[in-house]
């Protein structure tokens, strides 16, 4: 299947590892044109090699948001590399782990900055190329959360949530102009915040990651966890000319593993 997807370019913020990278090195190996946002230079200099040597078009940019005049500054950057982008992947780091009944204001903001405002401020920079030329793709990275809250991650339930339905509102306005909005909400897959994670629950209850994973594989009516090539495959479709007719959606790739 021709996905269409050539002269395109794509910004994936996250690209450096785990989904966002997933997603960055699909685009690149459908011609896509892609700029790679993370905060670690290091970690990006080897993703963006890794999609060189693949055959793909890749740049770095280095930046973290939440630092003051960083989002002006990241938009100017990735216009001299890539122009305005076709497709955006609004793609965050996970916050720390906290429950419901914790309340740092401090934490809550930093979150809000990091999760939610840059996404929108990526979005209102880039929406009008977007809507001047009739195409444009702006895909989300979320989690079953948004569905079905995960204990001990109400900053990530909450806010992820929160853009999601700013995204379902979006999609409405930008529809006819032919520009798509959609939400992805990935269940289980193996990554480094997936391990992290499991480390953590490790130590607090006295077991092993080894025995933890079993035990949430288990749950996942496909037994086992995803794989970022996979998540990078359906986003790619997503970003593609052929999903014009799908918007406003959240979109769980999970296994199955959402109840609801």
């Amino acid at each position: 299947m021709q996905l269409l997807l050539d002269n395109c370019s794509a910004l994936v913020c996250g690209g450096s590892s785990g989904l966002g990278f997933g997603v960055a090195q699909a685009l690149a190996r459908e011609g896509v044109r892609v700029c790679l946002l993370a905060r670690d230079k290091a970690r990006l200099d080897k993703a963006v090699d890794r999609i060189r040597q693949d055959g793909g078009v890749a740049f770095g940019l280095a930046a973290d948001l939440n630092a003051p005049d960083a989002l002006e500054q990241t938009i100017a950057q990735v216009r001299e590399l890539i122009g305005d982008p076709d497709i955006l992947l609004a793609n965050t780091g996970g916050p720390p782990p906290a429950e419901a009944s914790e309340f740092d204001p401090k934490v809550w903001h930093t979150q809000l900055d990091a999760m939610l405002l840059s996404a929108m401020g990526l979005t209102q920079a880039f929406l009008p190329a977007m809507r001047a030329r009739r195409f444009g793709r702006i895909l989300m990275i979320s989690s079953t959360s948004v569905v079905e809250p995960i204990p001990g991650l109400v900053l990530s339930s909450a806010l992820r949530a929160a853009l999601a339905n700013w995204g379902k509102t979006l999609a409405a306005e930008v529809a006819a102009d032919g520009v798509t909005v959609n939400t992805l909400m990935p269940g289980a897959f193996w990554t480094e915040r997936t391990q992290s994670l499991l480390e953590r629950a490790a130590k607090l209850g006295s077991t092993s990651v080894e025995a933890l994973a079993a035990e949430e594989q288990a749950a996942i009516p496909l037994r086992r966890y995803g794989t970022v090539e996979e998540l990078g495959a359906f986003a790619t479709f997503l970003a593609s000319p052929l999903a014009s007719y799908v918007t406003g959606t959240l979109i769980p790739v999970d296994g199955g593993l959402l109840k609801s």
